[in-house]
């Protein structure tokens, strides 16, 4: 990856994260910057390290910083709701994300992803690809209904929580990585293991998706209390085949990361059913639920991907991994309702985000390959 597209990419990343602050600037009943906060790091940052891990090439090519641009465009847009312009900028992207899995996965239809054959981190990445333009042809069909044509009563269902989805192809890269770095041609259950877990996210969310929908609650925490279970399956594998590399150390920081996420996400469910429900009491939580994602889980998957050709990289995995909980765990959490811990947090993350980026890398092509 250039520098150049790294700088830009650090600059957007810690914006993404100083957005999620701006509630301390500005009434969010006038101007909500919570869509920034989600489109710069899910769909501009995320969207486009996807493409550019998937092109597999050492420059960012023209179709990655189209979508770069145009997802940038589409979340501005979104943010000053322009929805005329922004209903017709995600079906561009998709083509983009479509030309470059096709490219790559060799078929306009995914019917490796129902074979045997066909390897779990190849799966991975290519639900990831179509996660990330399936998400992009709905939020279209949303904002289409919700704005225009209101032919679904989806109450249930804002544009700020429907744009919630673009995390979803972040986690499923950041699968990818996890089992592409897990020995091959493992004996016993292993294999079934790794093609369970497959489906049991994939299925999972978007179970758990139409639940949330509907509203249900011993649904939404039976399939809550089941991926919990399967990330759980996952961090079991990884920690006994994950290939020692120095990816593992901060790929495991990111399954626990997730674990965290989990347990959050299983809390507020109960917390939001109960009738002690408050949402004092719930905007601590749901907000460590949203930063661990994000900021934890997801950006541990990214950082590996937008670095995959230097690896490994001379730093102090350890130092660094610190760093990250301290700031994920404390700063952010307590950033949204302290200004001062705003500051830190947004800080500290820059900080990391440039030792991610910009640290020189030892390239062991044997290790490599």
């Amino acid at each position: 990856m250039s520098t150049p597209f790294k700088i830009t990419l650090w600059v957007v990343m810690t914006m993404a994260l100083a957005f999620g602050f701006f509630h301390h600037l500005a009434d969010p009943a006038k101007i909500n910057f919570e869509r920034l906060h989600i489109f710069l790091f899910n769909l501009v940052s995320g969207g486009s390290i996807i493409l550019y891990y998937t092109e597999g090439k050492n420059t960012v090519s023209m179709r990655v910083r189209a979508f770069f641009l145009l997802s940038i465009v589409f979340a501005a847009a979104a943010f000053f709701k322009c929805y005329t312009l922004a209903l017709f900028l995600p079906p561009l992207l998709a083509l983009i994300v479509e030309s470059i899995r096709i490219d790559s996965f060799g078929s306009i239809l995914p019917k490796a992803l129902f074979t045997m054959t066909e390897p779990i981190t190849r799966k991975f990445h290519q639900a990831s690809l179509l996660c990330l333009s399936l998400g992009l042809i709905l939020s279209s069909f949303a904002i289409l209904n919700s704005e225009f044509t209101h032919w679904l009563d989806l109450r249930m269902l804002t544009l700020n929580t429907f744009f919630l989805g673009y995390s979803f192809p972040v986690s499923l890269i950041s699968l990818s990585v996890i089992f592409s770095i897990m020995k091959n041609h493992l004996p016993g259950p292993a294999p079934l293991f790794k093609e369970f877990s497959f489906w049991a996210i994939n299925l999972g969310v978007i179970i758990f998706f139409l639940f949330m929908l509907c509203g249900w609650f011993l649904p939404q925490v039976f399939i809550s209390l089941f991926l919990f279970f399967s990330v759980s399956l996952i961090l079991y594998l990884f920690w006994r085949e994950g290939t020692r590399l120095q990816q593992k150390a901060f790929l495991l920081s990111g399954i626990f990361f997730l674990i965290i996420t989990s347990i959050t996400g299983i809390m507020y469910i109960f917390l939001e059913f109960s009738p002690y429900y408050e949402s004092r009491y719930a905007i601590p939580l749901i907000r460590l639920h949203a930063f661990t994602a994000l900021y934890g889980w997801n950006l541990s998957g990214l950082a590996v991907i937008s670095r995959s050709q230097d690896f490994p990289i001379q730093l102090h995995s350890s130092r660094v991994i610190l760093l990250h909980w301290v700031t994920v765990l404390l700063l952010c959490p307590l950033g949204y309702f302290y200004p001062p811990a705003a500051v830190a947090a947004v800080v500290c993350y820059g900080i990391l985000l440039f030792i991610l980026f910009f640290k020189k890398g030892t390239v062991d092509q044997r290790m490599q390959a």
